[in-house]
């Protein structure tokens, strides 16, 4: 018996001798790793741009989720300011693409096809879905007047919009 106790005491000794050793070499790895990070070329770091500026023209929040969907086939894409003067309108319309607009200034208040009417005041956005069923009017019924920051994405060759009859939307309606 004593003799077995011994050779175990002799085995956990050993076993803690390379446990020891294990742990230092996985210690001598990481930190071999960590060194070796420094001699990464910097051209693996992003670096700040030099000669480039941006202003942001109009910001707005949406009242939901945006769903976006371009034309088939070819889009021209415009960006354009749009001004209505208080009591001024854009008269009825339709688009044969989207628009995502934001409303720079002012209150935006747009009849729907289906007589619905939307306010959008400064600081959100929406879209105009694209066809002959969505047409509409949007009128500046404020003081001041409303400044439009709108994306156009229209077929190829589309002009930006077209004249629309007017709705019927009186209280017989």
């Amino acid at each position: 018996m004593p003799v077995r106790i011994g050779r175990q005491q002799e085995q956990r000794k050993q076993q803690g001798v390379r446990g020891r050793q294990g742990r230092l070499g996985k210690a001598l790895v990481i930190g071999g790793c960590v060194a070796a990070l420094g001699f990464v070329p910097a051209a693996a770091v992003a670096t700040p741009g030099s000669g480039v500026s941006g202003t942001v023209v109009a910001e707005g929040t949406s009242a939901g989720k945006l769903k976006v969907k371009t034309p088939k086939g070819r889009t021209d894409v415009t960006f354009r300011t749009i001004t209505v003067e208080p009591g001024g309108s854009t008269g009825w319309h339709t688009h044969r693409g989207q628009l995502i607009a934001v409303v720079k200034s002012g209150t935006l208040t747009r009849t729907l096809d289906d007589c619905t009417v939307e306010v959008t005041p400064a600081g959100t956005s929406f879209i105009e879905p694209s066809g002959t069923k969505h047409r509409h009017i949007g009128r500046n019924l404020g003081s001041e007047p409303v400044v439009l920051w709108v994306t156009y994405l229209l077929p190829e060759g589309s002009p930006l919009s077209d004249d629309a009859d007017a709705v019927d939307c009186g209280k017989g309606k």
